[in-house]
């Protein structure tokens, strides 16, 4: 299975604020960076189509206009709990400062933590894999996502996970085709 993790396009919401699994629309700039995407992958003919149910990746998912959308609940981003739309200076650093020393283990109050959102997407992926081996797969989705699929292909500890990039509006690309996934561009 080729994988093409597609993050959603930049949000109408004012910068510094904690938004994960909160339903934020689309910016202004929807259509541009939408245009702009079309054509990173104008080249491919997808044999599914997933998304987050999330507005920000169905939109975007539906925009693209490459096929019929599957949405899958496993693709959401990070649940932030209680510090969902909070500024994220406005969080109380000891709580935060504790999250963020261990996010893979520890959960914001009555979210997940980064382990339970990997768990989530390894499931998506290897049930994913099972039905599509060899095949073209885009998923509209977000960089909490990507980073998670990343980590499970790459063998990777989850603490590190936030040094990667995932703009919006970028693609990454992972061959799953092999005994061993291959990570064959991120970011682009």
């Amino acid at each position: 299975m080729h994988l093409y993790l597609i993050r959603h396009t930049s949000l109408n919401i004012a910068p510094n604020i904690c938004y994960g699994q909160s339903d934020v629309d689309v910016s202004n700039h929807f259509q541009v960076e939408q245009k702009a995407l079309a054509e990173k992958i104008a080249h491919i003919q997808f044999d599914a189509i997933y998304a987050s149910p999330l507005q920000r990746c169905t939109k975007l998912a539906q925009a693209l206009n490459k096929g019929t959308i599957q949405l899958d609940s496993r693709l959401r981003e990070l649940n932030f709990g209680d510090w969902e739309m909070q500024v994220w200076d406005a969080i109380p650093r000891v709580l935060f400062d504790a999250w963020a020393a261990d996010y893979a283990n520890l959960s914001p109050p009555n979210g997940e933590s980064f382990s339970q959102l990997h768990v989530r997407c390894k499931s998506f992926v290897e049930e994913v894999s099972q039905h599509l081996h060899g095949q073209h797969v885009a998923v509209v989705t977000h960089g909490g996502v990507i980073r998670a699929i990343l980590a499970e292909a790459l063998n990777m500890p989850l603490k590190g996970l936030f040094r990667i990039t995932i703009d919006h509006a970028s693609v990454t690309q992972i061959s799953f085709n092999e005994a061993v996934p291959k990570v064959k561009y991120v970011n682009r």
